[in-house]
């Protein structure tokens, strides 16, 4: 693999292995069975499986908040527990931690020292992430107010703080009405335009259809299927036609041909929007006709510094 490649591997995992003891260490549950991976700089990376399958011991392991009972990981080509990349990551875990009494101004704040950030550079980005996530007018009060999907919104600012190079996600939409979860999606592939990498994990399969590169499927702490969405999902065995509406006549006419040449009836029907895309149109109207704002601010506004490609 020559420099340029290695680069741009971002998380290396080879047999993998992690087992959880009792008391008396005796081996409990293998959680990750042999886990080889490799994910690339500018990738969305799905991480599927059941309850129970070793998704999240997975990503424990990356952030180096576990020890790997066997096998190697590197993320940016060094030990998950090795302090210096921690700036590098942002991780939005399956539920967001917030202290109750502080706002999303306050949280920001927090964590943006954590990292260490600049007081201008801090509070610049803090605007930012709350315009956003649409959290402005409710910037100084306390979360612990929130609702589930409002905090959410937060934890989302909170992983995004430092400019991550890597962003690991656990549930990203959990709680979040149709308009977020879309802004979210939008969020992902916009950062891994920009070169970041993503590995999301989820449960809600179409989510990840409509994101993700490539995806690993996990069941006993092992990977069943891995491949790009197109590659695993394509039925290459059947090929769907899309044509403007047809007359009478003339579609009589198409199908007579169409059934003479592969021997039965072809299926016919009209293709149509999804759910979620009905759902933003209507929201959207909505939100056009009226000038009052309770709830979340429907936005498509991108943080600036985010826009930032990587090098």
């Amino acid at each position: 693999m020559d420099e340029q490649k290695e680069n741009d591997v971002i998380v290396e995992v080879h047999n993998l292995v992690k087992v959880f003891k009792d008391f008396w260490q005796r081996p409990k549950v293998r959680a990750v069975d042999g886990l080889d991976l490799e994910i690339r700089r500018g990738e969305i990376f799905g991480l599927l499986g059941p309850n129970g399958s070793g998704k999240s011991t997975t990503i424990k392991i990356l952030l180096g908040l576990l020890h790997a009972t066997s096998g190697n990981v590197l993320v940016f080509n060094r030990s998950p527990r090795d302090v210096e990349i921690k700036a590098r990551i942002g991780y939005l875990p399956e539920e967001s931690y917030l202290y109750n009494y502080l706002s999303p101004c306050e949280t920001l704040n927090f964590y943006g020292r954590l990292f260490d950030l600049k007081n201008s550079v801090r509070k610049e980005r803090i605007w930012q992430l709350l315009e956003m996530t649409g959290l402005t007018h409710a910037a100084n009060r306390s979360v612990g107010e929130f609702s589930k999907g409002m905090a959410r919104r937060v934890g989302l600012a909170q992983a995004l703080i430092n400019d991550p190079e890597l962003v690991i996600l656990d549930e990203p939409t959990s709680g979040l009405d149709p308009v977020g979860c879309r802004q979210v999606k939008d969020l992902m592939l916009t950062l891994a335009k920009r070169g970041k990498t993503i590995i999301l994990s989820s449960h809600l399969l179409a989510d990840v259809e409509d994101v993700c590169d490539r995806i690993a499927i996990l069941y006993n702490g092992s990977i069943k299927a891995l491949g790009s969405v197109n590659q695993l999902l394509e039925k290459q065995e059947s090929v769907r036609f899309t044509m403007p509406s047809l007359s009478p006549d003339v579609m009589k006419k198409v199908l007579e041909l169409i059934r003479e040449k592969i021997g039965k009836e072809p299926e016919v029907d009209h293709p149509s929007m999804n759910l979620e895309q009905f759902f933003l149109e209507v929201v959207e109207k909505a939100h056009k006709a009226t000038s009052q704002q309770s709830g979340v601010a429907p936005t498509e506004r991108m943080a600036d510094y985010l826009l930032i490609k990587d090098k």
